[in-house]
């Protein structure tokens, strides 16, 4: 099972977990267009899609999903405080409301033979989870818009073998940014977003042995780049012991396009 980023940033984010030949979309926050693009790039199609797990209701996670499901009507899943959301904010017209199912965190469910687990992140949404999703082989996580990480993330995401986690800005270039000073402390604040020094911080409370690979995503267009991101992380990794002896790949995930 691969994690297979078609866009993860600020600006749009769309996450493909499974095989070569199907699997689940994390996510609908770009344009079906470039959806049916990163899928074509792998030898996949929205038919291929099983289903749609949706993390939180911010336009950045959710804006393609009216345009995709009147194309192909793949079953959704996601929080029911967060369907509602999506139903008041979203453009849902002509989309039949059975195409929605309510989950809750910490309650496992199986979609295609692949255990799906969501859990708790604290992010300012109604009711916002991440997933680790399972076959019978290999675990992955996808992680991002938490604002800080506790022991329930910790214990969700720390058996996998790969992950995509959040680093989101650089605090420096943050703070002296264009952002208006709300807008700073609601990134800075604990139901906002991870900082690339926080995001190196919770990979050392995840290295394990079977960890085979580490993608950085969700970064920030205005706060962070990717070099930044990588260098940061890697900087503060180099210290640890267990990351010194395990052979795991890092790499930064695409804003805009698809990432290998």
């Amino acid at each position: 099972m691969n994690i297979y980023s078609i866009a993860s940033g600020s600006s749009g984010n769309c996450i493909y977990t499974g095989t070569k030949e199907s699997g689940i979309l994390i996510d609908v926050g770009i344009s079906m267009r470039r959806i049916k693009e990163g899928l074509e790039a792998q030898n996949l199609s929205l038919y291929d899609i099983k289903a749609i797990l949706i993390t939180h209701e911010h336009s950045d996670h959710i804006s393609g999903l009216g345009p995709v499901l009147r194309k192909v009507p793949i079953p959704v899943y996601a929080t029911s405080d967060t369907i509602e959301a999506i139903w008041e904010k979203g453009n849902m017209s002509n989309i039949d409301p059975k195409l929605f199912h309510s989950i809750k965190a910490k309650t496992e469910i199986e979609i295609a033979n692949y255990l799906i687990k969501p859990f708790s992140i604290p992010h300012d949404a109604k009711d916002p989870v991440c997933y680790t999703i399972e076959d019978n082989y290999k675990k992955v996580g996808v992680a991002t818009d938490m604002g800080c990480y506790n022991d329930e993330i910790i214990k969700n995401l720390g058996d996998c073998d790969s992950l995509l986690l959040e680093s989101n800005h650089d605090i420096n270039m943050l703070q002296v940014g264009p952002y208006p000073y709300k807008l700073k402390m609601r990134i800075l604040g604990n139901r906002g977003h991870l900082s690339n020094d926080t995001s190196a911080k919770l990979i050392r409370e995840l290295i394990h042995s079977d960890l085979q690979h580490i993608q950085l995503g969700h970064l920030s267009g205005k706060n962070n780049y990717p070099d930044l991101a990588y260098k940061t992380v890697l900087y503060d990794l180099e210290e640890d012991e267990l990351w010194k002896r395990y052979n795991i790949d890092l790499s930064v995930a695409n804003r805009e396009k698809p990432s290998p």
